[in-house]
């Protein structure tokens, strides 16, 4: 039986109290194959109440019953593992290849990590006679995205639980099967009632009731920087934690030492993963004014070399992007780019040519861009590149930082000190040397307009603690 339109509250799948419904669209084809209900406040008072009610209880459990259920958890998600990777294809577009290595991977690797994590974790320390003691901050309410689903609902669940938090997660009402798929692992490992709690809805309905409970100490929410505001002011008439990561437009700088064929080719291949749709993607492509056009060139043929297709096939690389809206938004940010005098090396407006049918957008390479260009400045979250010149080094580094966000910067050389040292030029919470591998024990998390706070592993669960000195302790 579907838990389709049922939210997950207090150990129990319930009918939502005023019964509202949404289908949920396949991008590849633009047709609904689902249905989900929408919340209210009154759904999410109940969650609210539930979790409330099973934190004096989770919140003083020893750090062996933590990592044990944190360990169930991670086995009924490999039991589940192929369920939820077609849940994230058909839902967002992910092609089921990239579905399976990518986004389901990723939930289970922030599992791991936070386990790890929770394994090595000190939650008190003696200072002099004080005793510095580290304990759950509470109720902790959960948004999270349609671009990664489980990369955020993971690792937001996963540490909360592991630092004695209860949760009311929200996830994306565009792509919400695969959070339903994790309820239903949270329900089959066993996890306390009202530990976890699962609502589906809106922003203003359920994300910003949520934001605004009395009854909530912490909201953790992934999405847009406006977004992300709305529920910043809401928090903030009950002076509750916030932790965000807001968007981002990356710069790639590719220093005039690096191999370029090899920085500008992971440098597509980084930018139009997930069809574009990551937060931290390198974007913005920085190359040496006398290697533009060379670069260019690589660029070109290596986009012009992805298959962009039906999710469903393993030959696929690119699926559509997640929405009508998402896609009328690249559009009209690719006729911008053209407007303003970039040069289009590739792609353009419109569908690939064989496809006439999905929210699927041409692998689309920029050059010739300036920094005031609207396709340098907002986030397209799309398959498209923008590749700017630069003089010298310091120009660079001046354009790089030259934008309201900092998510992440990233830096080819082969010169590691060299790489090394620019790095330390970068206003951003993560640094890039040399397309690394996925680090789920790095910090992860924005400077300026791309957010507060840190994700992953124990940066995470520092996150979901408050600090309590017991003065006298020693004496």
């Amino acid at each position: 039986m579907s838990n389709h339109t049922k939210f997950y509250i207090n150990g129990e799948w319930v009918d939502p109290a005023v019964p509202a419904l949404l289908d949920v669209i396949d991008p590849s084809t633009e047709e609904a194959y689902t249905r989900i209900s929408l919340g209210s406040a009154a759904d999410v008072n109940r969650a609210v109440a539930a979790a409330r009610a099973a934190f004096p209880a989770f919140s003083v459990t020893t750090r062996t019953e933590r990592l044990t259920l944190l360990r169930r958890i991670l086995e009924v998600y490999n039991d589940r593992f192929e369920d939820i990777a077609q849940a994230v294809s058909q839902e967002m577009g992910a092609p089921i290849s990239w579905a399976r290595d990518a986004q389901a991977w990723a939930g289970r690797a922030h599992m791991e990590a936070a386990i790890k994590a929770l394994e090595d974790y000190s939650f008190s320390e003696l200072r002099g006679t004080t005793m510095v003691v580290k304990e759950a901050i509470g109720v902790c309410a959960l948004i999270t995205p349609w671009n990664w689903p489980l990369n955020q609902i993971v690792c937001k669940v996963a540490p909360a639980l592991a630092a004695g938090c209860t949760v009311v997660l929200k996830p994306s009402e565009i792509a919400p099967i695969s959070g339903i798929v994790f309820a239903e692992v949270m329900e089959a490992a066993g996890t306390p009632k009202g530990v976890f709690n699962m609502v589906n809805g809106n922003g203003p309905d359920v994300g910003q009731v949520m934001a605004g409970h009395p009854d909530v100490d912490m909201v953790s929410f992934t999405g847009s920087t406006r977004a992300g505001i709305i529920v910043a002011k809401t928090a903030a008439d009950t002076v509750k934690r916030v932790a965000q990561e807001l968007g981002g437009k990356s710069a790639n700088i590719i220093l005039p030492d690096a191999d370029l064929e090899i920085a500008v080719r992971k440098g597509v291949e980084g930018c139009f993963g997930n069809s574009g749709q990551s937060c931290d993607a390198p974007t913005r492509m920085l190359v040496s004014r006398g290697q533009h056009d060379e670069a260019l060139a690589i660029a070109r043929k290596t986009a012009e070399g992805f298959v962009v297709g039906d999710p469903r096939s393993t030959e696929t690389v690119l699926g559509p992007v997640v929405s009508r809206l998402q896609f009328d938004k690249i559009q009209a940010l690719i006729d911008a780019g053209i407007q303003e005098g970039a040069t289009l090396v590739t792609g353009g407006p419109g569908r690939p040519e064989h496809l006439n049918r999905g929210y699927y957008v041409r692998p689309t390479i920029f050059g010739n861009v300036s920094n005031d260009m609207r396709i340098a400045r907002e986030e397209i979250f799309g398959p498209v590149l923008s590749i700017l010149p630069y003089d010298d080094e310091e120009q660079a580094i001046e354009i790089a930082n030259d934008t309201v966000y900092g998510l992440a910067a990233y830096i080819q050389s082969q010169d590691l000190e060299h790489a090394r040292r620019v790095a330390t030029r970068m206003r951003a919470g993560s640094v890039y040397l040399n397309y690394p591998d996925w680090d789920t024990f790095a910090p992860f998390g924005g400077y300026k307009q791309s957010g507060n706070g840190r994700e992953y592993a124990d940066w995470a669960i520092h996150d979901f603690l408050e600090i309590k000195g017991i003065v006298g302790y020693g004496a």
